[in-house]
């Protein structure tokens, strides 16, 4: 990969994991939040930024948040 990791911008990296990972974004003044759904899916995706973007997750998002179970 020839690109500079420095130069992806944040919308990017959030685009591609909603598309790799089928995450949620909350926005809360501005600011992107991951909500997720399991604590292994949470690892994957700071994997992820790790691996393709060489950025930690809060370097992407404000905070990340377990999604809270649906009423049944």
């Amino acid at each position: 990969m020839a690109t500079s990791r420095e130069s992806v911008e944040q919308d990017y990296m959030i685009e591609q994991l909603k598309e790799v990972f089928q995450v949620t974004v909350l926005w809360s003044e501005g600011r992107a939040c991951l909500e997720y759904d399991t604590e292994e899916q949470l690892q994957k995706v700071s994997d992820y930024v790790r691996e393709h973007f060489d950025r930690d997750l809060l370097d992407v998002f404000f905070t990340a948040v377990e999604s809270l179970p649906e009423d049944e």
